[in-house]
């Protein structure tokens, strides 16, 4: 009997190439009803993160999905030379509506998740004017050539979205200064990645 797997919504980052599988794949998603919304982006990855995804690349298509199950198989057919992300969100952590539209996505990884640490979090992030909704989940990589390390924290995953009329650099600014308020309190959430959004394509 197969295993059953449990399918999320979420978010997937894929390498935009210009290559022929990264262009057939922006094709499917900009058709398929399982993508609610895509992007063009730029990834930035962090410092702690960057060693783990050494062959991370600058550019990136996102789109915020409803069935992770097909994001899988639409990764293994046009699986590229660098990795692809996906975050599935086991449980929203809050929604609310802000002012502006979403202008950028945060990836972070705890290095320790209990409940608490996740609630304390939760507590933190809601309080942020420009945060409309925030997730945790875990993260599943594909690619072509098989990573040098593996991410030990893949399991801890909070994303954010932030609406802010304001610029990348000044949106960036507002979500490590978060970072920084979750550490003070003693909790340990490092960015992964941070996904400054360039166009809206879907």
């Amino acid at each position: 009997m197969s295993e059953l797997k449990l399918s999320y919504s979420g978010y997937v980052c894929a390498p935009y190439l210009h290559s022929h599988e990264s262009i057939e794949l922006r094709d499917s998603w900009l058709k398929s009803k399982n993508i609610e919304r895509l992007y063009f982006v730029t990834g930035t990855f962090s410092s702690e993160s960057k060693p783990y995804f050494s062959d991370s690349t600058n550019h990136y298509l996102l789109a915020k999905f409803k069935d992770s199950s097909k994001i899988a198989d639409d990764l293994t057919e046009y699986n590229q030379e660098k990795t692809s992300f996906v975050f599935n969100m086991k449980d929203d952590l809050f929604q609310h509506e802000v002012i502006g539209k979403v202008n950028f996505i945060s990836a972070y990884y705890l290095e320790y998740a209990d409940n608490e640490d996740i609630s304390e979090i939760a507590s933190l992030l809601v309080k942020k004017d420009q945060i409309e909704c925030a997730g945790t989940g875990n993260m599943e990589t594909f690619c072509k050539n098989p990573a040098k390390f593996t991410f030990p924290y893949a399991e801890n995953i909070i994303v954010i979205e932030v609406a802010s009329e304001k610029s990348h650099q000044s949106v960036k600014k507002y979500c490590e200064q978060t970072r920084r308020d979750a550490n003070r309190k003693g909790l340990s959430m490092t960015n992964l990645i941070s996904l400054s959004i360039l166009e809206q394509i879907k």
